[in-house]
């Protein structure tokens, strides 16, 4: 029996007559607040503008955005409408965002200005330059048929494009009639948001999630938690992930608390939002509390109002945790495991677990959820202390993989088990431990890198002739991307020109951070590579580079 089977759109509504007056969206940087009254209102407004402008139940749309203040009203605009929302990476460019157009069949999409080093409006008036001379009611675009609306998420205008003040005021003008009706017609086993994985085939897919399937996962995180009303999360991570919005916002929708929302990550500025807003939790990867921690003004900050938290996205040191439940005040923290296709979580600790069981392991299953491990090559079930493949299966497992019925079958088994590729045991008590992974999955600080899809995109420089990426083993990331490439004959290429030709095409955090130039690879008797033996050599060999800068330094 699943905590509920209502849409989130109703399932909001229901906690804004509870908690009509509790603030639900803090941005302390700005002291911009909405009480769950207030946003609601706003909500409703994007969701008539929305439907004004012709996206309605089944559309496909985007947002590619830091976690600005209207992220979650498209979130819970488009779960109103009926609408997907496909979340874009903020750290993609023109390569990945040119794929999830097409693959995705977006049929409008939701930008800021840009992140970091990418310019997100140059990047789309580059790939859709009908933008700037048709109408932006009449978008034709000869690349991407199914895209017909671009809304910039601000005040400013561009030529082409809708914003969101033009939106809300459309909206505010409009009955709610149609609205209601769209409403009324939901099921909480639609789909309701698209995040993408990529995938050892190098092709990145899309994760079809429902209302069902991340309403309930938010509760049970919550209630790992012991969430209530009087709870006000920091959200420093980003919403584009199944970390910002399911342990995040819809552990606390669920619970009727308070979200304190951070629109980029900044360990000051987060420490800070503790202090200002007597923040009861906060979640982040790793990475994330080392650079808190180690903030020069950490000292400073009255951080005794944090109980709970999540640190999860890679693995988490045993002194890193020790640090943050001694001196972060975060008794309670947690961890949880899982991937996105699960909703994402499988298995959490809990509030009350010793530090051991924080610290060395991924908690138990969650009710109404069945977690097993099996052998990889029998599918067998293993018996506890016994390495094998951790498998799902129930609520939370995802609807399939967009337009890969292929792909979902190699995942979700006959009996509805979800595969994670991932190695670990279980112990009597039902505390799992994660060991390692089947794939090849690099995980560099929080996010997730398949080799294969660096692979090919590298394989487009005509100078490679063959090219392996590996994960090697970093103190502060867990892992950093490393490439080992076999050049073609006669031709001078260099590391710099490799990594300067990724970074101006594929996300930074994907980028290699080593090249290495090797004849050959390590072979297997039957001729596979062992990548094994790579990450090792490119381990040694980082060791071996950072000796040197450090004697040239001295």
């Amino acid at each position: 029996m699943v905590f509920t089977e209502k849409t989130i759109g109703e399932f909001f509504e229901e906690q804004v007559e509870k908690q009509s007056e509790r603030e639900f969206i803090v941005y302390p940087d700005r002291n911009l607040r909405f009480t769950y009254t207030e946003f609601d209102e706003r909500v409703n407004s994007l969701a008539k503008g929305l439907l004004f402008i012709g996206i309605s139940k089944g559309d496909h749309v985007g947002i590619w955005a830091r976690n600005v203040p209207d992220w979650l009203t498209f979130m819970f605009a488009t779960a109103k409408i009926g609408a997907v929302l496909v979340t874009v990476n903020t750290a993609y460019k023109s390569h990945e965002l040119d794929y999830i157009l097409k693959q995705s069949d977006m049929k409008a999409i939701a930008i800021v200005d840009g992140f970091k080093d990418v310019n997100y409006i140059k990047t789309l008036y580059e790939l859709v330059p009908e933008l700037k001379t048709g109408s932006r009611d009449e978008l034709n675009s000869d690349n991407y048929p199914f895209l017909e609306k671009v809304i910039y998420i601000g005040q400013e205008k561009h030529r082409g494009m809708y914003n969101t003040n033009e939106l809300m005021l459309l909206g505010k003008h409009q009955e709610d009639n149609e609205l209601n009706k769209i409403k009324s017609s939901l099921t909480n086993d639609e789909v309701i948001n698209m995040q993408y994985t990529s995938g050892t085939t190098g092709f990145p897919k899309g994760v079809m999630l429902t209302h069902r399937n991340i309403l309930n996962n938010g509760f049970s995180i919550g209630e790992r938690m012991n969430f209530s009303e009087i709870d006000r999360l920091c959200i420093p991570v980003p919403l584009f992930h199944c970390f910002g919005i399911v342990l995040g916002v819809l552990s606390v929708l669920t619970h009727g608390s308070t979200i304190i929302m951070l629109e980029i990550f900044d360990p000051l500025i987060a420490l800070s939002a503790i202090q200002k807003e007597k923040c009861t939790a906060i979640h982040g990867v790793p990475t994330m509390f080392i650079a808190e921690l180690n903030h020069p003004m950490f000292d400073i900050f009255d951080l005794s109002s944090l109980r709970t938290g999540i640190m999860a996205g890679s693995t988490c040191p045993i002194e890193t945790m020790k640090e943050v439940m001694d001196k972060m005040n975060m008794t309670e923290i947690t961890s949880v495991y899982g991937l996105t296709e699960s909703s994402p979580g499988m298995t959490q600790t809990s509030a009350e677990d010793s530090l051991e069981r924080k610290a060395n392991s991924v908690g138990r299953q969650y009710e109404d959820i069945e977690v097993r491990i099996v052998d990889p090559e029998t599918n067998e079930p293993l018996k506890p202390g016994e390495t094998g493949e951790i498998c799902c299966r129930g609520y939370n497992v995802m609807k399939g993989y967009y337009k890969m019925p292929d792909k979902t079958e190699e995942v979700i088994d006959d009996e509805g088990w979800l595969h994670s590729g991932d190695l670990a045991t279980v112990d009597e008590d039902g505390y799992y431990t994660i060991i390692g992974r089947t794939k090849d999955m690099i995980i560099r600080g929080g996010e997730n890198i398949y080799p294969r899809e660096i692979e090919e995109f590298l394989f487009t420089v005509d100078s490679i002739r063959d090219v392996q990426v590996v994960g090697i083993a970093d103190s502060k990331y867990g892992e950093i991307v490393g490439a080992f490439i076999i050049k073609e004959d006669n031709v001078d290429i260099t590391e710099e020109d490799i990594r300067d030709y990724a970074m101006d095409k594929i996300a930074r955090y994907k980028v290699p951070k080593y090249v290495f130039f090797l004849e050959e690879f390590p072979l297997t008797a039957s001729g596979k590579i062992k990548k094994y033996e790579l990450s090792e050599l490119g381990y040694k060999l980082v060791q071996e580079r950072l000796k040197e800068e450090e004697e040239l330094n001295k």
